[in-house]
């Protein structure tokens, strides 16, 4: 399946927002929901993110039923289960022990019994859950990034054209395309209020995240599950995990994918067994067809600056957007063109299920994220391809990358790709050593 760059960045309702037009599909029967019935739903991942997703689901007011549930450890599903029965009860959760799946093929089950599900997962497995979900015909939320590596990419865009023709709703956990300072000031850049965007940067530097000590009892299987935000195959980087985030907002304002990546990243603060194989910097370059360079940073630096933002510089002035509510453009003299009003906005975790579910519950085909999130996702895998490798890395070499991070194996006893050493270090990445395409 090769990609040609033209093919990769041409641009669509995707790339604006996410969402399609609002000419609307009145889906099967059992997607309607009439006051007395009710939809049901499988949660695939019963993480933190997990969990929150279905508190947000619920929050929506509109008649839903939580019926099954997955995860591949019992103790995360019987966590999950918890919170959300003791805050909506039996009238909105009925997940009895025949509902409860447990295992590396878990999603399967759990999918089948819901009309809905939400897929929250690490993101390596989010390939071939999206897949199932998609065969079986359902409608779909599914966190970000949706894939790790190239070959899990080309998985997805094949599954996210099959969903369009079967007329699924999928929408992906990108929610700053459901946040309303970014939505309004974007369409602002878009009219031209600060010219053609010639530039930007993208950040997120922050001071990292958990680590879950080893256990004796644990095969090298469950431990790096149990750690996934440090192997490559389960959660692709930092840069992919977290950054994703910013690097869309940037294809989202140039209304496109770059054709190239460079940069440079490493191991310079977290340099422990504990941490895997992943790097704690990462500073990209990506270059855009019209020659655009966005420069893209993230960083896990303990006691350093912090920053989570996204800045760009048109020909007539600038824009600074934050998660925070920030929505400002200015133009070259100093003088505000816009601002957004950060007061009462909604969050836009619960907004993005707000819209979802009140297209399902109308019978509605509105949302076909999945594209977009494929193609963010892989930005942001094409900068992990060049800092890793250290070289320039163009689009259409890493979206025909055949290296394939995942296990041959799901098992717990299996064996993953990457092992450690005799002293417990995880082999990592190094610029000018590593082949990634």
């Amino acid at each position: 399946m090769k990609n040609t760059r033209r093919d990769f960045i041409k641009t669509s309702a995707l790339a604006t927002g996410g969402v399609l037009a609002a000419n609307s599909f009145v889906l099967p029967g059992a997607y309607a929901a009439p006051a007395e019935t009710h939809l049901k739903l499988a949660l695939i991942g019963c993480g933190g993110r997990g969990t929150g997703a279905v508190f947000q689901a619920m929050e929506t007011g509109h008649p839903i039923k939580l019926v099954a549930m997955a995860d591949a450890f019992r103790d995360r599903l019987d966590g999950s289960l918890k919170p959300i029965l003791d805050k909506y009860g039996a009238e909105k959760v009925d997940v009895p022990e025949d509902r409860k799946f447990v295992g590396f093929d878990a999603y399967k089950h759990a999918i089948a019994e819901a009309d809905v599900v939400i897929l929250a997962t690490p993101p390596g497995f989010r390939p071939d859950h999206f897949t199932e979900a998609v065969k079986q015909g359902k409608q779909i939320f599914m966190e970000k990034p949706v894939a790790t590596d190239a070959v899990g990419i080309r998985k997805v865009l094949k599954a996210a054209e099959e969903a369009k023709a079967k007329k699924l709703n999928v929408v992906v956990g990108l929610q700053r395309h459901y946040q309303d300072n970014y939505r309004k000031t974007i369409a602002k850049i878009h009219a031209g209020e600060i010219g053609d965007i010639i530039g930007g940067q993208v950040y997120w530097n922050d001071g990292g995240v958990w680590v879950r000590p080893r256990k004796p009892e644990q095969t090298e299987m469950e431990y790096q599950m149990r750690n996934w935000y440090y192997f490559n195959w389960l959660c692709g980087d930092h840069i992919t995990e977290q950054h994703v985030h910013n690097i869309d907002v940037a294809n989202w304002v140039k209304k496109g994918y770059p054709v190239k990546a460079e940069g440079t990243g490493g191991r310079m603060v977290r340099t422990g067994k504990e941490f895997g194989e992943i790097f704690d910097h990462h500073t990209v370059q990506f270059t855009y067809e019209d020659g655009t360079v966005i420069h893209s940073e993230c960083r896990h630096f303990p006691g350093a600056a912090n920053r989570v933002d996204e800045t760009f510089q048109g020909t007539k002035g600038t824009a600074y957007l934050s998660a925070g509510n920030h929505g400002v453009l200015t133009d070259y003299t100093g003088k505000k063109l816009y601002e957004h009003d950060r007061e009462n906005n909604i969050n836009p975790y619960q907004q993005e299920h707000n819209e979802l579910w009140a297209a399902l519950v109308n019978g509605e085909y509105k949302f076909a994220d999945a594209e977009n999130g494929a193609r963010s996702t892989m930005t942001s895998i094409l900068g992990r391809y060049a800092t890793y490798s250290g070289k320039v890395i163009t689009m259409d070499e890493a979206i025909n990358s055949d290296i394939n991070l995942f296990p041959d194996t799901l098992a717990w006893d299996a064996t993953p790709k990457l092992v450690p050493n005799a002293d417990g270090f995880y082999p990592h990445a190094v610029p000018g050593k590593t082949k990634t395409v």
